[in-house]
């Protein structure tokens, strides 16, 4: 909510990709930030996925305290400092990997260097164009080092799987509109919702 007119709500979710059911979720202000709702949707020992509205290098050190895995996509211009490059195998270049890292450091010379626990960017071509017909580059940040580079690819591409979920929470479970304007009200429509989805996950098996 912003105001008496402009009023809207954001769902914010944790989804299990390998499993396809939502393991968390908060309803807040349409213009509440992402990031301080990911500080209580994340759970030590987790392995988080996630796209550039998440990017936050003080948030990845809390995360690397908790601890927990993630993989994170950030700009494309983002800055850091190569401490070690990384071969590729046969298998990362088909999946699209063109540049493997450990880091010296995230971010511009005034950051810190990277913990005890290195952090490594993985750079993937896809197969999306920009209007320009450059190929569309994933630049992913992730602490799992000890993961080969396609996995890292792989495991983004799971990321999507969120998507297909909110499709299916809006259009099968009856949620595109709202049955409440106030607060209490969509927040009992979004975990009614929740919860039938997990009933008919539980029923059918899948």
């Amino acid at each position: 909510w912003q105001d008496a007119q402009p009023r809207a709500a954001k769902r914010h979710l944790a989804f299990a990709a390998l499993r396809q059911v939502p393991v968390g979720v908060t309803v807040t202000a349409g213009n509440s930030s992402e990031r301080a709702q990911a500080r209580h949707l994340v759970q030590p020992g987790g392995f988080y996925v996630c796209d550039r509205g998440y990017v936050d290098y003080d948030l990845f050190t809390e995360w690397q305290a908790l601890p927990c895995s993630f993989i994170v996509r950030v700009q494309n211009n983002a800055a850091y400092e190569v401490a070690q490059e990384r071969p590729l195998s046969a298998a990362a270049r088909a999946a699209g990997v063109t540049s493997d890292v450990v880091l010296q450091r995230l971010g511009t010379a005034h950051h810190r260097p990277c913990a005890a626990q290195p952090l490594r960017v993985v750079r993937v071509t896809t197969d999306q164009r920009h209007a320009d017909g450059t190929s569309v580059e994933l630049v992913l940040v992730t602490n799992r080092v000890d993961l080969d580079a396609e996995l890292i690819a792989l495991a983004y591409r799971y990321r999507w799987t969120v998507e297909l979920f909110f499709r299916w929470f809006k259009c099968t479970l009856g949620c595109r509109h709202l049955l409440s304007h106030s607060e209490n009200g969509v927040q009992l429509q979004v975990y009614m919702a929740l919860i039938a989805s997990l009933l008919i996950s539980l029923w059918v098996g899948r």
